[in-house]
């Protein structure tokens, strides 16, 4: 069993952890000025230029195929990009990516959308979510109707991620009631420009999702993605592409929070002596990195599993649900050991208490997770033990 990196996938990491250093942290200050005052931490053109920053180093499309221009990269290698891309805040991504349902589509739709989204002249969202259709994604009500050689859409889409800048989305409505989601809901392509809008939902983190409406938005047979009737099951492989993903990206934080944890410590003094000889400290600081080195394993065992073209659904819940559980108890302690300070914006410390806060709710709640891994060891789908078992 060999834990250690390649001399390409350590070059790759290496590089992209000076590209935050160099690129993105110095950003830090003035991103959390914006949030502050209501503003995007970064706007649409600086994220552009520093996308195409990264492109004329070869990082472009991290998961793209190479046939689209991408970089292909293995679901470990993504991992640990993410993991240093979660070594700060500044709301930074890599461009050249699309949904990985977009490559469903037909040659025309490629033309329309899945392309020009990976060049990053157009931008989607992800629509299924419903104001009485969260974890259950399967009590979704919004409709579509046929009339003639075209779909008439109503209904709401609610905390969609992307919502209120996509200029198209993947919105999934019932074409069947009476299947439901055996067969009858179907995903649809819809230009913002066919009539559907979209309203800010006010967080209390950074994250600024939408809610989208549509009223009699009439759609051609064309804009089907997949095949009628089909759209459940390409959701949910939406919704399961990489949920080793989100938790990876904490594992970034976690170690930034960790190590601005253990420099406070050492030099904060009470009593005469610096915080860090104090047992209480010591253990927080003991635990937090027992906590992301075990978490650091089982993002990494998913994704192995992704690569190795098993069913890693299992081990994707579990590091799902550990990392927002302990990524969350590990920002508190790190709070709890600034003290007031940690408590203030003039550190970052409360907007990543904020943001981890997430991770605990989208793409699955802990619950869900936890329903999820019950289920499959109780049913015999998992065992005890997992792949060494």
């Amino acid at each position: 069993m060999d834990f250690s990196l390649s001399v390409e996938e350590r070059e790759i990491r290496d590089w992209v952890r000076t590209f935050v250093q160099r690129e993105l942290m110095p950003l830090e200050q003035e991103v959390l000025r914006r949030e502050r005052a209501g503003q995007p931490g970064l706007t649409g053109d600086e994220l552009t230029e520093l996308q195409f920053k990264a492109r004329e180093s070869g990082f472009w499309g991290v998961q793209t195929p190479q046939e689209y221009g991408g970089m292909g990269l293995s679901a470990v290698m993504t991992a640990l990009l993410e993991a240093e891309l979660g070594r700060t805040f500044v709301p930074f991504r890599f461009g050249g990516a699309a949904d990985n349902i977009l490559f469903y589509a037909n040659d025309e739709q490629k033309q329309r959308y899945l392309l020009p989204t990976i060049e990053g002249k157009r931008k989607s969202c992800f629509a299924i979510t419903e104001p009485g259709a969260g974890s259950d994604a399967k009590a979704i009500r919004t409709s579509a109707r046929k009339d003639g050689s075209d779909w008439i859409i109503n209904g709401e889409k609610t905390f969609i991620t992307g919502g209120n800048e996509a200029d198209f989305t993947m919105v999934f409505a019932i074409t069947d009631p009476d299947k439901g989601a055996n067969g009858g809901v179907t995903c649809f392509l819809v230009d913002r420009e066919l009539g559907w809008r979209s309203e800010p939902i006010d967080t209390m983190g950074e994250w600024g999702p939408a809610s989208l409406v549509f009223e009699d938005v009439r759609v051609p047979e064309s804009q089907i993605l997949g095949e009628l009737g089909q759209g459940f099951n390409l959701a949910m492989q939406w919704i399961g592409r990489g949920r080793y993903l989100l938790p990876a990206r904490a594992i970034g934080s976690c170690e930034r929070l960790l190590t601005m944890a253990i420099d406070h410590a050492n030099t904060r003094h009470t009593f005469g002596a610096p915080i860090a000889q104090r047992q209480a400290i010591q253990w927080m600081i003991a635990d937090s990195g027992v906590e992301i080195e075990a978490l650091r394993w089982l993002v990494l065992h998913a994704a192995w599993q992704v690569d190795s073209g098993m069913d890693s659904r299992h081990a994707q819940s579990i590091a799902k649900l550990y990392g927002g559980l302990k990524a969350n108890e590990i920002v508190d302690r790190v709070l709890q050991i600034h003290g007031g300070m940690g408590y203030t914006r003039e550190l970052p410390i409360e907007r990543w208490y904020r943001e981890l806060r997430l991770l605990r709710i989208y793409e699955g709640t802990d619950e869900i997770q936890r329903r999820t891994i019950a289920r499959n060891l109780l049913k015999g789908h998992a065992k005890v033990g997992g792949v060494l078992g």
